[in-house]
């Protein structure tokens, strides 16, 4: 780990995975989610001779929390840590909810951001009219309206929640990742000190960092989709039918936008991570 300070006093956390001088790729990841990245997808990174950034946003692992942070935010610290590494152009990936922080980059980084590719990533959410009941359209769910209308009081006790239910399967001999119809369930996390370093820093650590990402998705996200002009693909899993649509929906507002499809669910795995990466070198 690697951390710089930023001009306002706040401290960015972040990891570099693969063989120094590989092809830049700076990663935004998901919500929640940290900077440390599981072993199969760091072997995929070595094997495509990605230099892989990975940065804890905001109020995630090690980073200081950024209250009432936007989306487009973000690119200050992603600035930040490439001018460190010496990046003049680098490529942005981003999954779930980091792909808008991805975008952001896309958007306001033209210059610089080479090829965009974002997997299971949101679209801005439609916050406006009275609480989702069955949020038919993933862009209308109580989350975000949720974050739109009662703001960190309203998100806390779900986050809450949510992280008891995720700790109790893991205690129950689950393991890190909750595995889809494609792929197998991997050992149990909790006999994996490695695995369970990454639980506590993504499900005890890094609250603030949840929360804060669902308000900044609740408001506006500080740049135009519109206004992407580099390359950007959009990925989703098979078996993530909310996931598809998202990135129609995205699609349907960036010029040029690839939707590609993987064999999975919400969560690559190291192959098609792998493929993800490839397309972002170029191939």
């Amino acid at each position: 780990m690697t951390t710089l300070r930023t001009p306002d006093g706040r401290t960015v956390a972040y990891s570099l995975y693969g063989a120094p001088g590989g092809v830049p790729v700076v990663s935004q990841n998901g919500s929640p989610s940290t900077r440390w990245k599981r072993p199969d997808v760091v072997r995929a990174v070595e094997e495509l001779g990605v230099r892989l950034l990975s940065i804890d946003r905001p109020g995630y692992g090690e980073s200081t929390r950024q209250p009432g942070r936007t989306v487009a935010d973000a690119v200050a610290d992603v600035r930040l840590v490439a001018d460190a590494q010496g990046w003049e152009r680098f490529a942005v990936t981003g999954g779930s909810g980091g792909g808008p922080h991805a975008l952001a980059c896309a958007a306001l980084l033209p210059d610089r951001v080479v090829r965009c590719a974002v997997a299971g990533g949101i679209a801005p959410p439609l916050v406006d009219g009275p609480e989702p009941v069955d949020e038919d359209d993933p862009r209308r769910n109580r989350t975000s309206w949720l974050a739109a209308h009662g703001g960190e009081a309203a998100l806390r006790p779900g986050v809450e929640e949510t992280v008891q239910q995720i700790l109790a399967l893991i205690e129950a001999g689950g393991p890190e990742i909750p595995p889809d119809a494609h792929s197998p369930a991997g050992p149990p996390a909790k006999d994996d000190p490695r695995a369970m370093a990454r639980v506590r820093a993504t499900f005890i650590h890094s609250h603030d960092g949840w929360i804060d990402d669902n308000l900044a998705f609740a408001s506006d996200w500080g740049f135009r989709l519109e206004a992407i002009a580099v390359p950007v693909s959009l990925w989703f899993g098979s078996e993530a039918d909310r996931d598809r649509r998202q990135a129609e929906f995205l699609a349907a507002a960036i010029s040029g936008a690839e939707v590609v499809e993987f064999i999975g669910g919400h969560i690559q795995n190291a192959a098609e991570y792998g493929r993800m990466l490839a397309w972002l070198r170029g191939e």
